[in-house]
């Protein structure tokens, strides 16, 4: 299928066609046409799929098939963090090029007063956090009653963050029906379920990848690590093969971030720590930075697992195994878009083993372990695998100075 297909007007595919997008992913392909239909839809796809445009391309066409003359918002369109808002923004303004089409965007982090004068200015779309629209909502700041149609990015990102109640709230101030999209990395469980009950009128269901799974376009190790110094040893040699132009390493906790930031640096690394108590100047700088190539390395808390609008990253480094496989399968997510390869690098101490296991379970498959010539591991202890063992070759990185081979001692 051509994005042709797709029912699309000519402007929004010489936009496409501009800026090389060929043909629609599958999350496209199901989910435009139901939404040009004006049915809910409630979508699940594995991260770097391309979600956002599957509702932003339907978007940009009813506003193509119905102008908006009164220039009130039309469109709502909630995520749940300030990163994920703008990243959603950027997309809107990378394919409305041609098109008139003004976007507020409303979350924390900004002051309410500036952003409440934006939204007395001509707007179509809002894109903001439930929070900080609810505020505003509440201090009859922000009017919803002309909205036909509402988004919901990472519903399950919502949940888990404890903004259900908000979205209800803030959902139940829209006085006329409307067409609402829930998208969520994963529809596993009841929270999901539960939610969209609340929200969504006989909807598609559009379920394109399993909630265990993850791109195959990213080949995944794991390094065993005998203590700190070996996982620092470990560390510094995968930033350092040639295969590496961009990485997000990846933290537990900030402490550890600043931590391991610092000890990069201190390796003439070029990092930056990245974690939630910047505010969103600070972090779109640092975000800028790493884009544009001055920094090499993000060391990150989950805050930049969703949402940061980041490209080309060569690899993930888990220098912390997350305590849950969703968690890990999100970051991972991060390299391998848009039809690139990546690599996700998973350094394993004695203490990560459970959380390894954990992961292991969730993706019903084993990690390939790997070595590095001359960090070898002392230790002989592995985590036991309780899934099928992995089909996909592990990464093997340029000059073979890494090998992953899967470890059969």
């Amino acid at each position: 299928m051509k994005f042709d297909d797709l029912f699309l007007d000519d402007t929004l595919l010489q936009v496409l066609e501009t800026q090389k997008f060929k043909t629609p992913t599958a999350i496209q392909e199901a989910a435009i046409p139901v939404i040009l239909e004006g049915r809910d839809v409630l979508a699940g796809a594995a991260t770097g799929t391309g979600k956002t445009a599957a509702f932003v391309l339907p978007i940009l066409q009813q506003f193509i098939d119905e102008p908006n003359h009164q220039k009130q918002a039309r469109v709502l369109i909630l995520a749940p963090t300030r990163e994920l808002a703008f990243q959603i923004q950027h997309v809107i303004k990378q394919f409305s090029k041609p098109l008139d089409i003004n976007t507020v965007i409303v979350t924390g982090g900004f002051s309410p007063g500036k952003q409440a004068d934006f939204l007395h200015q001509d707007c179509d779309i809002v894109i903001g956090t439930p929070g900080r629209l609810l505020n505003l909502v509440s201090d009859e700041i922000l009017d919803l009653s002309d909205i036909d149609m509402v988004v919901i990015d990472e519903a399950d990102r919502m949940l888990d963050m404890g903004l259900g109640p908000d979205v209800l709230s803030l959902l139940a101030t829209i006085a006329n029906g409307f067409q609402a999209c829930l998208f969520s990395a994963t529809l596993a469980g009841t929270g999901v379920e539960i939610f969209a009950e609340e929200l969504l009128r006989d909807a598609e269901i559009i379920q394109i990848d399993a909630a265990n799974t993850k791109s195959e376009q990213v080949s995944q190790t794991v390094f065993l690590a005998d203590d700190k110094a070996h996982k620092q040893a470990l560390l510094l040699a995968s930033i350092k093969d040639d295969s590496c132009s961009s990485a997000i390493v990846f933290c537990n906790k900030k402490e550890r971030a600043v931590e391991v930031t610092q000890w990069l640096q201190s390796q003439n690394i070029s990092a930056q720590v990245m974690h939630g108590d910047f505010n969103q100047a600070v972090r779109r700088d640092k975000t800028r930075k790493f884009r544009n190539g001055q920094i090499k390395v993000m060391v990150a808390t989950d805050v930049a697992a969703r949402g940061l609008d980041l490209n080309n990253i060569s690899h993930v480094i888990n220098y912390d195994m997350p305590y849950r496989g969703d968690s890990y399968i999100h970051r991972i997510g991060r390299t391998g878009r848009a039809e690139q390869l990546g690599a996700a690098i998973n350094l394993v101490e004695h203490h990560d083993l459970k959380n390894l296991e954990r992961i292991e379970f969730h993706l019903k498959n084993a990690i390939p372990i790997g070595k590095i010539k001359g960090l070898e591991p002392k230790s002989k202890k592995k985590a036991k695998s309780k899934g099928k063992a992995a089909k996909r070759k592990p990464y093997i990185a340029k000059k073979d100075r890494i090998s992953a081979e899967t470890d059969r001692d």
